[in-house]
C-alpha cells in the first residue's frame, strides 16, 4: 500500500523559500513519477512540477518556472520542492502525487493514483 506524507509547508512573507518534501513508503518499483501539485480556495488542482524517477525527466508549470526545484532522492524514496521568490498567489495546499511507470502527462493529476494529504503554504 502506496503511503505519501508530505511536509515543510508555512507561512512566509512574499520574496522568501520553503522546502517541501515528500516521504513514500509501500513499494520498491524503480520505474515511477511522482509531482507536487497544489489547489487554493475556489479553484482547481493543477499540476505545479513533476519528475520521472526512471530517467529523471522533469516538467515545470510556466507560473513557476524558474522559482521552483523538484527532485527525488531515490534512495530515502523522498520527493523535494524547493520554492524560492514566493508569492502571495503560490499560496495553496500542496499535494504529493505518485503513480507507477511512464506518465505521458506529469502535471495532469488524473494520472496519478497515490496521494498524499497536503500540506499548507502562505505567502503573505
Amino acid at each position: 500500500h502506496v503511503q505519501l506524507v508530505e511536509s515543510g509547508g508555512g507561512s512566509v512573507q512574499a520574496g522568501g523559500s520553503l522546502r517541501l518534501s515528500c516521504a513514500a513508503s509501500g513499494y520498491t518499483y524503480s520505474s515511477y513519477c511522482m509531482a507536487w501539485f497544489r489547489q487554493a480556495p475556489g479553484k482547481e488542482r493543477e499540476g505545479v512540477a513533476g519528475i520521472y524517477a526512471g530517467g529523471g525527466s522533469t516538467d515545470y508549470a510556466d507560473s513557476v518556472k524558474g522559482r521552483f526545484t523538484i527532485s527525488l532522492d531515490n534512495a530515502k524514496r523522498t520527493l523535494y520542492l524547493q520554492m524560492n521568490s514566493l508569492r502571495p498567489e503560490d499560496t495553496a495546499m500542496y499535494y504529493c502525487a505518485a503513480d507507477l511507470g511512464l506518465l505521458f502527462r506529469l502535471l495532469d493529476p488524473t494520472e496519478y493514483s497515490y496521494w498524499g494529504q497536503g500540506t499548507q503554504v502562505t505567502v503573505s
